[in-house]
């Protein structure tokens, strides 16, 4: 039985230490978000990377197909739970599994199967801290050998607490509920948008969730240094207990390292709008600040 450290990370010595046991099961989710100024589409999956060379054992998971609503309208919602247990049972992910994902870009896919895992009621789960960034840096080994797990079977387990719709957001806008954005600031003051409205929800603060992480090995700020950046951006740390609190940003993804951290330095799980901006800013009946 593999211990898993506490927290939602794990480090690239644990890793290693553990690549190979039975019950382990480590996700590439490497993908790509272009700039909101590019043309659409902005959303793709990386299986080619994947192909040209992964960490040992792992398996890929395309993040805008796999873990997501296709039938949605509105782009990447989370998968219904059918489709959840079908893919990841498929990839010999089950209930007594134990999951350790990374990307290559400051945690926010790992991030969002964590989030999605979780939603499902699956604690098991960690991301790998610096992710194949730091990874390979340390000269750790790859390997282009796809592992061939037997099916197994994932219960979800819903856990509705954990996920945020626009009605909710809506009727929290009169309320003490702390919305924190991930996106960059161009984005939060509608000078960029991927959606056809500008701005943020009223009353959010900016916490770009790039600024919690390091911008060359892509490993989460020191802890003081975390919590420095949410006091800077107007975060009531002292103050959450009472708190619904809520991250979002386009597509609710690179809300999740903006979670995740505050859940380091406080402890507190935070839920995710995932609907984010591609909702709420094509909404022309949603209010909104620039």
């Amino acid at each position: 039985m593999i211990t898993l450290p506490e927290g939602p990370l794990v480090s690239t010595a644990w890793l290693a230490e553990h690549l190979g046991h039975p019950q382990l099961r480590v996700v590439d989710m490497r993908g790509l978000v272009l700039p909101p100024t590019e043309p659409k589409p902005h959303y793709f999956a990386r299986h080619a990377d994947y192909a040209a060379g992964h960490t040992p054992g792992a398996v890929y998971l395309d993040w805008t197909r796999d873990i997501v609503d296709l039938d949605d309208p509105v782009p990447v919602q989370v998968a219904p739970p059918e489709q959840i247990a079908r893919v990841l049972g498929e990839r010999g992910i089950g209930d007594e599994s134990v999951v350790v994902a990374y990307d290559d870009w400051f945690a926010m896919f790992a991030g969002r199967l964590l989030w999605v895992l979780r939603y499902y009621g699956f604690e098991n789960a960690r991301i790998l801290n610096g992710g194949l960034v730091k990874w390979q840096a340390e000269g750790r080994p790859l390997t282009t050998e796809v592992p061939d797990y037997p099916p197994a079977t994932f219960t979800p387990r819903p856990r509705p607490e954990l996920r945020r719709t626009a009605e909710q957001i809506l009727a929290a806008l009169n309320t003490d509920a702390l919305l924190l954005d991930a996106r960059n600031e161009a984005e939060y003051r509608g000078e960029e948008s991927r959606a056809a409205r500008g701005g943020h929800i009223p009353g959010a603060l900016n916490v770009y969730y790039q600024s919690l992480l390091d911008p060359e090995l892509h490993t989460f700020a020191p802890l003081e240094e975390l919590r420095a950046r949410f006091l800077a951006a107007g975060t009531p740390l002292d103050d959450l207990e009472r708190r619904d609190v809520v991250a979002y940003c386009n597509g609710g993804v690179s809300a999740t390292p903006v979670a995740l951290a505050l859940e380091m330095i406080t402890g507190r799980r935070v839920a995710i709008y995932d609907g984010s901006w591609n909702e709420w800013g094509n909404d022309p009946s949603k209010p909104l600040e620039r």
